[in-house]
């Protein structure tokens, strides 16, 4: 039986057991932040929630076996320009549509609507980006031209790409920005490239934040820059909202106080009825309620191994290309877990970005699945490697008594 599972569920086998945790405190966690959304959405049925986590779920481990038994490691570096590309349409064409529609929901800017279902390019973004990054920096490891070459179109195409998406979603065009910033240092691109990136990295934050100021409001919002600003002033000097009522972040910080060391124990979250993002961008804070800040810590650690597993995988790789594609796709899920679990305790502004394969589903949880598959199929190729290493015939030389 464990021998027809090993067959299936190839790869990493740390991973996996990681991605079994995560469900489950997914779904325990989702169920129980859900209860005022059903009662507001779902007539009541605190069910239905759950539900619909387990078919998120059990999709994204479909799409990750999937990718680990069928797609072949070479097929991402054939088809990666091909896929930056597709992103950087659907990106344009998800904002031509959100002005077209006139939509004021925050979900419709970021999202592109098709005929039966919605997905946000700016999640697509991160893996095609992280492959066309990966693809250019292996074939630019030879001389220091090469990679001042692929420093410029990697550079070019992410600007282009993190513009589209800093239009609706500031906080997910950073990351992938500091990401792939990482990824070049790590592929040896030379410093004075790389602090000059940080450079204008910085001037455009601040030129972004001054903009608010400047402009009025129906110019500074464009690309959300009003809100951007507003969230750094709430952050440093606090929200002005708080006047009149309590904001999201304070229940946030409300829960991790409640918490204490050992929580209150499953399902008993109080504050997740009275916030609006609790079962998403603030998923942290209250599984901090319910489980303590052992349990935080015990959650935060499953992040960490993610992160050694990353690092074994692409000491493994015997191609450059697998192994850039693996670190970036590991660092973007361990930034963006990281990030989450700092807004909810506080120590940054709030930039709704969800918690990794624990928030509740969407397209987020179904991009991540393809990474985690990406990653465990890279796995799977480095041990298919070594195992063929492993059975090479060695001839013995013949002894000194032998006659050559």
């Amino acid at each position: 039986m464990a021998g027809a599972l090993g067959k299936i569920f190839k790869g990493d086998r740390t991973l996996w057991v990681i991605l079994i945790f995560l469900s489950l405190v997914s779904l325990v966690i989702v169920y129980s932040a859900t209860g005022k959304l059903a009662y507001r959405e779902a007539n009541g049925n605190t069910l239905y929630y759950l539900i619909r986590q387990i078919v998120f779920i059990l999709t994204g481990f479909g799409i990750i076996l999937i990718l680990v038994n069928i797609v072949p490691v070479v097929i991402y570096f054939k088809v990666s320009e091909v896929l930056i590309g597709i992103t950087i349409f659907t990106l344009i064409i998800a904002i031509i549509q959100y002005h077209f529609t006139h939509s004021a929901t925050k979900e419709t800017s970021r999202s592109l609507n098709m005929a039966f279902f919605s997905f946000q390019p700016a999640e697509l973004a991160k893996i095609t980006l992280v492959m066309y990054a990966s693809r250019m920096l292996s074939k630019a490891q030879r001389t220091e031209e090469e990679l001042k070459t692929a420093f410029f179109w990697i550079t070019g195409v992410s600007l282009v790409v993190c513009f589209l998406i800093f239009m609706s979603n500031f906080s997910t065009a950073a990351l992938i920005f500091i990401t792939i910033l990482i990824l070049m240092l790590i592929a040896r691109v030379s410093y004075k490239y790389i602090l000059s990136l940080v450079g204008v990295g910085i001037l455009a934050v601040l030129l972004i934040y001054l903009s608010a100021t400047i402009f009025p409001n129906s110019i500074g919002n464009i690309g959300r820059v009003q809100t951007v600003k507003g969230r750094i002033d709430d952050f440093i000097h606090g929200d002005n909202n708080a006047v009149n009522g309590t904001t999201q972040a304070d229940y946030a910080r409300l829960a991790v106080f409640e918490g204490g060391m050992l929580g209150k124990g499953p399902g008993n979250s109080e504050v997740s009825n009275y916030m609006e993002a609790g079962y998403n961008d603030f998923i942290y804070a209250i599984f901090i309620e319910e489980y303590g800040f052992i349990g935080g810590v015990g959650l935060a650690l499953l992040y960490l191994i993610l992160l050694f597993r990353g690092v074994i995988i692409v000491r493994r790789c015997d191609r450059t290309f697998p192994a850039f594609m693996v670190t970036g796709l590991v660092l973007l899920m361990i930034f963006q877990a990281f990030i989450n679990m700092a807004v909810s305790v506080g120590a940054v502004p709030v930039t709704g970005q969800p918690l990794p394969w624990v928030s509740m589903g969407g397209s987020s949880m179904l991009f991540t699945a393809a990474s985690f598959g990406i990653i465990l199929s890279v796995s799977s190729n480095n041990q298919k490697n070594k195992a063929a290493t492993d059975q090479l015939v060695v001839v013995d030389l013949p002894n000194e008594d032998q006659p050559l």
